[in-house]
């Protein structure tokens, strides 16, 4: 009888990846920009800006308690959240801008997974050593040395997660302040549940699930074909080169031998543990350190760089021949990568435009609908409506309500003789209006007459509009 042999197994064990340390123009590049995205992302909070005593002197501040979003001089309010969906849209172009361009460039440089895994592995190689120290680590049995490394590995990732939540929370309140009541045990529950949840999830995500997050969590690997063509600049091996491989004493001897040597300096400092000689694969992330760990190995057999680099399928044919490819500039501004720039533009501008053109005043206008109108005892119709008068100044403003409709109206203020009330700096005031038609008019007759109500503001001279409805006996 045949052996029943187990079904294999749906989903393989994760074989773990111990890059090798490498340096080159790309892996400065890295450098540099998670030295400038993690300064900005854990400084930020604590940047001071003036802005009068009844703001908040925090240059980025998201203000939930007061439903406002500080940017440095710019304050965005609940009603102004197209400047956020514009942001969004602004982001969403130029990854597409990009990816159009030089492939998953986002994903090998600034995307937060990449940057804090590759912190990580920095503080992995300064604890455990490199590659094939943390090889004959990862193999060795569990000693005191094993448990001394791991602990003070782990350790400073927690660190790291720790200052990584605490800075995330320092965004929504007072930074200074918040740090004084989390040491002192005084902060709201809230702000030591996120620091928790998020230092668990960059200590896991960063320290154990590293490449993972990117192969299976991440839906751009999987979208990122539809922004790419023949033209998009990708991190790419050449075959006609390096083909067949062999070792370098071999090569001496055997002319046909291509100038790839086997040596696998590409394979050991790719943090996605992926062979680029296989051709292009999703969990490629374009971060180019096997072009740096391959043209090093070049420089020292004495052989031209380039066997591993940026290049565009288009070009394929041609460096097959032994031609030349196309400039690099002719592969990044094209018709495609050129909409992708003028749409982001145009958004950008827009924004700005309607930055610089916005009311520092507003109003919002509702009219009571139970009833719709009242018959006071002279006849004449009254309607009323709820003001929510908004003031973005950094001082009281006076308020002046005036009114502009075919129809002969009355205006009144609940609590104020005037037609005039006084907005508390950088607030919201609800204000009752009553508006009347005396009888016979036109107004107090007809179902529905069209107005509009004018708020100025009589100190800054700024003037704006609300059009409502007056609704009448329609008789």
């Amino acid at each position: 009888m045949n052996e029943i042999q187990d079904p294999p197994k749906l989903y393989a064990a994760r074989e773990p990846v111990f890059p090798r340390r490498v340096s080159g123009p790309f892996r400065n590049l890295k450098w540099w920009i998670m030295a400038v995205t993690l300064g900005i992302y854990y400084l930020t909070p604590w940047i001071r800006w003036d802005r009068g005593p009844n703001l908040p002197d925090q240059a980025v501040l998201v203000d939930m308690a007061n439903r406002r979003f500080f940017f440095f001089m710019i304050e965005i309010w609940p009603d102004e959240f197209y400047f956020i969906a514009g942001l969004l849209i602004m982001a969403g172009l130029g990854l597409f801008l990009f990816t159009s361009a030089l492939g998953r460039v986002w994903c090998g440089y600034a995307c937060p997974q990449t940057v804090w895994t590759d912190l990580y592995i920095l503080v992995e190689r300064w604890v455990e050593g490199d590659r094939n120290a943390r090889v004959r680590l990862w193999n060795s049995k569990w000693d005191v040395r094993k448990w001394r490394l791991r602990l003070t590995k782990w350790f400073i990732w927690l660190l790291i997660g720790l200052a990584t939540g605490g800075a995330w929370i320092f965004y929504f309140t007072d930074a200074p302040t918040l740090a004084v009541d989390l040491v002192t045990g005084n902060a709201h529950p809230i702000a030591y549940t996120t620091m928790a949840i998020l230092t668990f999830t960059t200590f896991f995500f960063g320290g154990f699930a590293r490449e993972q997050i990117c192969i299976y969590a991440c839906p751009w690997p999987r979208i990122q074909a539809a922004m790419m063509d023949e033209d998009t600049l990708v991190v790419g091996y050449r075959d006609w080169r390096g083909e067949p491989r062999g070792k370098l004493k071999a090569a001496e001897t055997d002319t046909k031998q291509g100038d790839c040597i086997d040596c696998m300096a590409c394979v050991n400092v790719c943090p996605m543990g992926i062979d680029i000689r296989e051709g292009q694969q999703l969990e490629c992330i374009t971060c180019a350190l096997c072009i740096d760990a391959c043209d090093e190995v070049m420089d020292r057999i004495g052989k031209p760089r380039g066997l591993i680099g940026y290049m565009a399928l288009k070009d394929e044919a041609a460096e097959r021949a032994g031609g030349h490819p196309k400039n690099i500039w002719k592969h990044i501004f094209r018709p495609r990568t050129i909409l992708y720039t003028t749409l982001w533009s145009l958004v950008g501008v827009a924004m700005i435009v309607a930055l610089f053109i916005r009311s520092p005043i507003d109003v919002n206008v509702t009219p009571e609908r139970n009833p719709l109108y009242v018959t006071l005892s002279d006849g004449s119709i009254r309607n009323t409506y709820t003001l929510r008068l908004r003031n973005k100044h950094p001082d009281d403003r006076p308020f002046r309500i005036s009114i502009s409709s075919d129809a002969r109206l009355k205006l009144a203020l609940e609590g104020s003789e005037a037609l005039e009330v006084i907005v508390p700096a950088d607030a919201t005031l609800t204000q009752r209006l009553y508006i009347t038609a005396p009888a016979g008019t036109s107004g107090a007759t007809a179902e529905r007459s069209d107005i509009r109500l004018w708020i100025s503001d009589t100190v800054g001279n700024d003037r704006i509009s609300a059009d409502t409805v007056f609704n009448g006996k329609g008789q």
